[in-house]
């Protein structure tokens, strides 16, 4: 990744876009931070105010550029990720795939991951999935600041077990992103400045409205692409409509998503981890917006979920590796094809949408399956050895033979 990262200029990766973002505009961002207020009037800014910090720390680095420390601190965020899942995968009932499968799925994207803060933004999340068996307290806080840098982050808490696991992290949440957040209005101007220009944002092209108004370009849309709000979005006739049913989809994401909290009769120790690479996964096939960098939460959450033998995402993984490498192949290498509509853009976002969609839909479906049933393997671990050991293994009710669940 650093090696690509070094030939960023070559056409094939992108002719020096990927990394100009850190370089040109985060640099940028910046030394408006470093003035003590955010960039209230550029329509660039669309993040919470925890992502000042985050943009603020490089130049804090004595020595390098404010480039090579931006890599360097997201490689420690990697190393970071890494030992934790590693660590993690060392525990009874654990195993290290986690580690594996977030080491092998980063570079499926080639050096974009180096050159964003989304690496950053998953540290928080990653974490804060792993502290829940030692501390309720420190999951609701890393959520929480996580949360305050991209939002998404906070989503890791809808999947933990009614009762006082739920009340204790959600209240250290809550103290912790009031504290976090009470700082930041003190210390920098304009903090809430971001959601006037997130309120703006259209259609992006690598959506998955993106995708049905690019095939209908095809068909004789008389859309097109414009730069605005940081990212190429459609412009045309039902532009509107489109990002309208985008929002009450994922509007109908999250209402599913608490109905299934509601009805889930049974936790296993990966459910919080499984609950939240769904949530996530909805919301991103949902978004107005699914930039190549959005597979950086994903491949996290779906290495947490690795983490534990009790999951039931691995196929869901799987998708999601895959669809990680096509979002390299779209972006940099064929996104002039993207941008301009070419059967080749579009069928290449259609693969990776689709896969994401298809995701989705597996993630929620297993998820939902496995919490309205007790697992079966739990059921067998729970019952006398004499049950499900040697002549009487036959006499077992059919539930407990065959799938596991």
């Amino acid at each position: 990744m650093l090696w690509l990262l070094a030939h960023n200029n070559e056409r094939a990766l992108g002719h020096g876009a990927v990394a100009r973002e850190v370089w040109r505009l985060y640099f940028h961002w910046y030394g408006v931070l470093s003035h003590g207020a955010f960039p209230a009037h550029d329509t660039l800014w669309q993040y919470p105010p925890g992502a000042g910090a985050v943009l603020l720390a490089p130049g804090l680095v004595p020595g390098p550029s404010y480039f090579q420390a931006f890599v360097a601190l997201t490689l420690a965020a990697d190393a970071l990720i890494t030992a934790a899942l590693a660590r993690a995968g060392t525990r009874p009932g654990r195993t290290l795939l986690g580690a594996a499968f977030w080491t092998g799925g980063l570079p499926l994207l080639l050096h974009l991951p180096l050159a964003r803060y989304d690496v950053e933004v998953t540290a928080f999340a990653v974490l804060s999935l792993l502290a829940l068996e030692r501390s309720t307290r420190a999951c609701g806080a890393l959520a929480a600041l996580g949360g305050l840098v991209k939002v998404w982050p906070a989503l890791v808490l809808l999947g933990l077990e009614r009762g006082r696991a739920t009340r204790t992290a959600w209240l250290s949440a809550a103290l912790t992103g009031s504290v976090a957040l009470a700082a930041l209005v003190v210390s920098f101007r304009n903090p809430l400045a971001f959601l006037r220009q997130q309120g703006g944002r259209g259609v992006q092209v690598e959506s998955l409205g993106g995708t049905a108004l690019s095939l209908a370009r095809h068909a004789g849309w008389r859309g097109t692409t414009h730069y605005q709000y940081g990212a190429i979005e459609l412009v045309g006739p039902y532009v509107r409509a489109v990002a309208t049913v985008s929002l009450g989809l994922t509007a109908a994401a999250f209402a599913l998503l608490l109905l299934w909290r509601v009805r889930a009769r049974h936790w296993s120790p990966a459910t919080p981890y499984d609950a939240a690479l769904s949530a996530v996964l909805l919301f991103t096939v949902t978004s107005r917006v699914i930039s190549p960098q959005y597979m950086v939460w994903l491949l996290g959450l779906a290495a947490v979920c690795l983490t534990s033998r009790h999951t039931t995402q691995r196929p869901v993984a799987a998708l999601v590796a895959v669809a990680t490498g096509l979002s390299a192949v779209a972006y940099p290498a064929f996104y002039a094809d993207v941008v301009q509509g070419t059967w080749t853009g579009c069928l290449l976002m259609l693969a990776r949408n689709g896969l994401l969609t298809g995701a989705a839909v597996l993630s929620l479906t297993r998820l939902w399956r496995a919490t309205r049933h007790r697992g079966n393997a739990e059921l067998v671990h729970r019952m006398p050895t004499s049950q499900v050991s040697g002549p009487r293994r036959a006499a077992a009710p059919a539930s407990l033979r065959g799938d596991r669940g």
